[in-house]
C-alpha cells in the first residue's frame, strides 16, 4: 500500500517539485496539493492522507494553524517546511504537533526518507540540529503547568524516554538496553499510551519540560 501524502505549499514551483520526487516513488503517492493552510486542511479531511508536508509560513492560515487543526482532526502526521534550519516558528510548529521539519532545499533522498520515517510512526529526531532544537524549546517556553505523571511509566520505560530524548533510535536504543529493537518499541509505544502523548518528538518535549532529562 502506497503511503498517501499531500504537499502543501504557497509557491507552485516548490510544490509541483517535492510532488514530482515523490510521485516518482513505487512506494509514495501525492494525492493533493494545496497552496495555503486552509487549502492544506480542507485536502487531509478529503484525502485522508498519511503524511503532510506542510509549508511554515503561507498566506490566509499559517502552517502553524494548519498543522494545530489536522493533528487535532486526523491522524495524518505533519512535517514543516521551513527555509531556515532555525526558524522560530518551528518551535510552535513541534508544540503544535508536528512530527518534525525539514528544510526546502532538503536533498531528493532526505525528503523520500523522511516521508518514510515518519509515515510508518517514527519522527525526524535524528538531525542534530532536531536535538539542539528540541532541547532549546524546553529554555524558552515555561514548563507546562499540566505535565505528565512520569511515575506510571516502569523503570525500563522511564529509561527509554530519557535515551529518546537524548536522540538515539531504537536499534541505539537497544544496544544500550542490551534488548531487541521489538521490545524497545513496545517500550516506547506503552511511553506515548501511558503519557497521552502523540508521538516520539512530544515524548522528548515531555521529558525535557519534565526535568528527566536537562538541556545539553
Amino acid at each position: 500500500m502506497s503511503i498517501r501524502v499531500v504537499v502543501a505549499d504557497d509557491q507552485e514551483l516548490v510544490r509541483s517539485g517535492f510532488t514530482m520526487i515523490l510521485d516518482a516513488q513505487p512506494d509514495i503517492e501525492v494525492v493533493a496539493e494545496a497552496a495555503d493552510g486552509a487549502e492544506a486542511v480542507t485536502a487531509v479531511r478529503r484525502h485522508a492522507p498519511d503524511v503532510l508536508l506542510l509549508d511554515i509560513r503561507m498566506p490566509h492560515m499559517d502552517g502553524i494553524e494548519a498543522a494545530r487543526r489536522v493533528c487535532e482532526q486526523s491522524s495524518c502526521r505533519v512535517v514543516m517546511l521551513t527555509t531556515f534550519d532555525l526558524d522560530e516558528y518551528v518551535y510552535e510548529a513541534l508544540y503544535a504537533g508536528a512530527s518534525g521539519f525539514l528544510l526546502k532545499d532538503v536533498r531528493r533522498d532526505d525528503l523520500v526518507h523522511a516521508v518514510r520515517v515518519v509515515a510508518a510512526g517514527d519522527s525526524l529526531l535524528a538531525p542534530s540540529v532536531t536535538r539542539r532544537l528540541v532541547a532549546d524549546i524546553t529554555r524558552r517556553r515555561p514548563k507546562s503547568p499540566q505535565l505528565p505523571a512520569l511515575s506510571d511509566l516502569t523503570a525500563r520505560e522511564t529509561e527509554t524516554l530519557r535515551h529518546l530524548a537524548r536522540g538515539l533510535t531504537n536499534a541505539e536504543i537497544a544496544a544500550t538496553l542490551h534488548v531487541s529493537e521489538h521490545t524497545v518499541k513496545t517500550h516506547v509505544s506503552n511511553v506515548l499510551s501511558k503519557l497521552h502523548l502523540r508521538d516520539r518528538v512530544q515524548a522528548v518535549i515531555c521529558a525535557y519540560e519534565s526535568g528527566l532529562v536537562a538541556p545539553g
